[in-house]
């Protein structure tokens, strides 16, 4: 059975690997056996990702990456095939937040959260399917959803929008592309620990989620692994355009 989460011989792209969920989600893959590209457009966070994979007996290369431009994403995808050859995996992670009531929200925050966190990834997801099209190989985009992209939370119209948009545009992508033999899934985690809301759970945020969560905690990074390595792999052949939940029983919890 362990052979259905193998990854050896396939090539992976991860964006925003430098730090919290895409790091973990490239030292996943790469666990995993799977060729890893970083990209992001922190080069230091990515080359300290990277040698955290190669002293554990992966590979990893970095690539400088900046989603809302298309040009950059192009030069990504090249800059990959000719590192490790054609990527089949795509982890389309990076996503920025701004915290603002909407009726202060600036049009300049609206439009840097839309296009990171989803012009951005339909743009990476377009870019991989594209280059597995005119190769005919089959392939798995994995898009980084949230539990806000099902209910909402104050001072974050954007990034709610932006992350309910992601689902339905998995949807769409994955009924375009299956007979392709391309895959397409989101997972969306609840509140986990990251250098993103590590002030705010140091604040005392933590205990006030801990309340609101059915089992009680926040969510250890590691445990997205399982969700991730289901969709990546063969263990998911037959799994398109769905959506993996990841928050502790959040999204159950009671109005």
């Amino acid at each position: 059975m362990s052979d259905l989460f193998d990854l050896k011989g396939h090539r992976a792209l991860v964006t925003g690997a430098g730090s919290g969920l895409g790091k973990q989600f490239a030292k996943t893959l790469a666990a995993a056996g799977a060729e890893v590209v970083l990209a992001a457009r922190r080069h230091e966070k990515l080359k300290a990702t990277a040698t955290e994979i190669d002293n554990a007996g992966g590979t990893a290369a970095c690539i400088d990456l900046d989603v809302t431009n298309s040009d950059s994403i192009r030069e990504c995808f090249e800059l990959a095939e000719q590192e490790i050859g054609l990527i089949d995996i795509v982890v389309n992670n990076a996503g920025i937040s701004r915290d603002s009531f909407a009726v202060e929200l600036s049009e300049e925050d609206w439009d840097a959260v839309i296009d990171t966190d989803l012009k951005g990834v339909f743009m990476v997801a377009q870019a991989a399917a594209q280059r597995l099209i005119k190769a005919q190989k089959p392939g798995s985009i994995i898009n980084i959803a949230s539990i806000l992209g099902s209910r909402v939370t104050k001072m974050l119209v954007p990034y709610n929008a932006a992350k309910a948009g992601v689902k339905h545009m998995t949807k769409s992508l994955a009924l375009e592309w299956a007979r392709y033999g391309i895959r397409v899934n989101s997972i969306s985690p609840g509140f986990f620990r990251t250098e993103i809301n590590e002030h705010a759970m140091q604040a005392g945020y933590e205990e006030r989620l801990n309340s609101m969560i059915p089992m009680k905690r926040i969510g250890q990074v590691e445990e997205l692994s399982g969700a991730l390595l289901l969709l990546a792999s063969d263990a998911g052949s037959f799994i398109t355009g769905s959506d993996i939940v990841v928050d502790g029983g959040h999204l159950c919890s009671s109005l």
